[in-house]
């Protein structure tokens, strides 16, 4: 198994009773994980004292409670930039355990002997797109969501990318 364990702006800090506690840059986040089974003592304060802490409700769906956490704020991997805000079914606008195909298929690109071009499916807010157009591919970056491309290229803007060979499109990949 490869580890994502590059980051210093992310980390889960504990698990127990169905949810995780984590690290996102200097805010605190509970959220509910299904594959998290066993139900260990909950020591670390931080349980206590949260940023945000997403409820899940047992008709579905959920909703976040908050507490001194911003609209958005930043984290970083490496050299990019990710804006993060959470939204109505508990994530943040980052999957951060995809950081290690990040950087496997990064060293792909940046030792490639000739140009590489990228698809990107089903691309959300665009790690791995920001991923590979930093370590010099052609992207084409393709979500359904007209929301998430204009988070993906705001992620772009923050990460000094805003002028990469990124194509941007809006379409079900799915067609």
């Amino acid at each position: 198994m490869w580890i994502a364990d590059n980051w210093n702006d992310y980390e889960v800090l504990d698990c127990s009773d169905g949810e995780k506690l984590e690290r996102w840059g200097d805010y605190i986040l509970v959220r509910p994980d299904p594959q998290v089974i066993w139900n260990t003592p909950r020591l670390r304060e931080e349980w206590e004292h949260p940023n945000g802490h997403y409820h899940r409700s047992k008709t579905g769906g959920g909703e976040w409670e908050f507490f001194k956490l911003p609209e958005q704020w930043q984290i970083h991997y490496n050299d990019l930039t990710f804006n993060l805000k959470p939204f109505n079914f508990k994530h943040t606008g980052l999957f951060p355990e995809q950081a290690v195909n990040w950087d496997w298929f990064s060293h792909k690109i940046k030792t490639a002997s000739r140009s590489v071009k990228v698809l990107n499916l089903f691309a959300y807010t665009g790690g791995a797109t920001l991923a590979a157009a930093k370590a010099g591919a052609q992207v084409t970056h393709v979500d359904a969501s007209k929301g998430m491309v204009t988070w993906a290229k705001e992620n772009a803007a923050s990460s000094g990318l805003s002028d990469a060979p990124i194509r941007w499109l809006v379409d079900d990949c799915g067609k």
